[in-house]
């Protein structure tokens, strides 16, 4: 993840965040749209899409929105094309960034990713500069209120995940990101209650960030998701929890 055991609290407020602002069904449509485009249109055949339907269901996204995006993506319906870019780079305190987007226009996405930057101390690399401190994960949060952690580490094994994490709060599931929904189906088969399941980034190691580094890092990294074109993003940092929830208020 990303390094600290906030995590899924901060996943969860920016999610919140970007409901309120409207974001969340652009960035699934788009993914979908995306999804649908490079992979087909068949969710069996095509695990980006099978994810991203899950994840416009999981919003609650209208069936009719859905396949729209996926007739869109496959070209059944006119409208703008996206593609995806990723942008690499460092923040503060030498933090690795890797950022995808899903654009219909590369110059524009790319200015406004490079202001971001710019803007909180980080700066834009070449593609390649970071990525190979990632894996690319499926990653499943579960309630930790609603299963016992030895009951959820036996049954996600058996059923394909890779790695369980305690956070509090929430526990999270690792699985290879293609197996991400098998695996997700089979613990709800079992009686565990799923909260989201989503295909992220994981760094392969941390960088310690403090004081105001931590805060700026923050607001870097906020501001890239705030971007209607940006899909995801993800950073290798450790923040201590008490500068976290400062950072949270």
């Amino acid at each position: 993840m990303s390094g600290h055991s906030k995590w899924a609290t901060i996943k969860h407020k920016k999610a919140a965040l970007d409901a309120k602002r409207g974001q969340a069904f652009t960035k699934i449509i788009r993914e979908i749209t995306v999804a649908a485009k490079i992979g087909g249109s068949d969710t069996e055949g095509n695990a980006r899409l099978r994810a991203a339907v899950q994840a416009a269901r999981d919003a609650n996204m209208p069936k009719d929105t859905i396949e729209r995006a996926i007739k869109k993506g496959s070209g059944e319906l006119g409208g703008a094309s996206f593609e995806d870019v990723t942008y690499e780079g460092y923040g503060p305190s030498g933090v690795a960034i890797y950022a995808v987007a899903s654009t219909d226009n590369k110059n524009r996405t790319a200015s406004e990713i490079r202001h971001v930057f710019s803007k909180y101390n980080g700066n834009l690399g070449e593609v390649g500069c970071v990525s190979w401190m990632f894996n690319k994960k499926g990653l499943i949060l579960v309630p930790a209120k609603d299963v016992n952690e030895d009951a959820l580490m036996e049954a996600a094994l058996e059923v394909g995940a890779e790695d369980i994490r305690n956070e509090g709060e929430t526990f999270v599931v690792l699985t290879d990101w293609q197996e991400m929904l098998s695996v997700r189906a089979a613990l709800e088969q079992r009686g565990i209650q799923v909260e989201s399941a989503s295909v992220t980034m994981i760094p392969t190691n941390t960088v310690k960030v403090e004081g105001k580094d931590a805060e700026t890092l923050m607001k870097l990294i906020s501001g890239l998701e705030e971007k209607d074109d940006v899909s995801t993003v993800s950073a290798n940092y450790e923040i201590d929890d008490a500068v976290m929830e400062k950072i949270l208020g």
